[in-house]
């Protein structure tokens, strides 16, 4: 059985679970097939949920098994959003509602749950209008997102996408300055950071992509003064995301 802290209340097991979830039109993050299963029922759900942005997995029956703790998953087993996604475009939208330069916050593959629980609460409380993440090789909102986020998912607008590259182009072609959260840059007190602001924050262990890196219009450094040469993700975001919240 999983340990506590794994446990998810945000998992459909079975056909008829999946079949009533994408019918109301749920938003469906990942599903997962038994490998060698080729029910033309659980490939049609498969692909219904691919074509609404849902990651499509094949995965050892034994894991699956292991996953739905046990229970009659038949094959097929989903976990769902705990809140609705917005749009690219909604985010937007709600810093013109606001009269304010957009203020949004980038996400390049992070995985750890509790972090991007983290940085979404954070996020809320520095006036952020909205956090981007990808599809793939990134936590999306899960059960344990949405308790570390401690209700934070339920007010923040958080669009996840298909191209992260392609998004931040989009955003710069809408005046949108991009900022890389990276130790190579110049100390974030001394940046210009109070128009239109996107703030890439990079993944646990990798940190920000090469090539999401290429395309940020600036890199912002914290000093680091002691033996341990990097923050924790969410920290390093918190610290940056209210530097840039007060000059704005």
């Amino acid at each position: 059985m999983p340990r506590d802290e794994e446990k998810r209340n945000d998992l459909l097991i079975g056909r008829n679970a999946v079949t009533e979830a994408l019918k109301s039109g749920r938003d469906i993050d990942s599903l997962y097939l038994a490998k060698g299963n080729n029910n033309p029922a659980l490939l049609r759900l498969a692909s219904m949920a691919k074509e609404r942005g849902a990651v499509v997995k094949e995965t050892d029956p034994k894991k699956l098994d292991y996953m739905c703790s046990g229970g009659n998953h038949q094959g097929i087993a989903a976990y769902v959003a705990v809140h609705e996604y917005s749009t690219v475009d909604d985010i937007l939208q709600l810093a013109r509602d606001r009269d304010e330069a957009p203020f949004i916050v980038i996400c390049d593959e992070i995985e750890d749950p509790h972090n991007l629980g983290a940085i979404i609460r954070t996020a809320e409380c520095a006036g952020v209008h909205g956090v981007i993440i990808p599809k793939r090789r990134s936590a999306s909102l899960s059960y344990a997102v949405g308790k570390t986020s401690a209700g934070a998912v339920e007010y923040m607008k958080i669009a996840r996408v298909s191209n992260l590259a392609a998004t931040i182009d989009e955003l710069k072609q809408k005046g949108v300055w991009i900022y890389a959260a990276d130790m190579d840059g110049e100390d974030y007190k001394s940046a210009d950071v109070s128009g239109a602001a996107a703030l890439v924050i990079g993944s646990e262990g990798k940190g920000i992509g090469k090539l999401i890196k290429s395309k940020c219009d600036a890199v912002l450094s914290l000093p680091v003064k002691g033996r341990i040469n990097s923050l924790n993700a969410s920290v390093a975001a918190g610290i940056l995301m209210y530097e840039i919240s007060s000059k704005r």
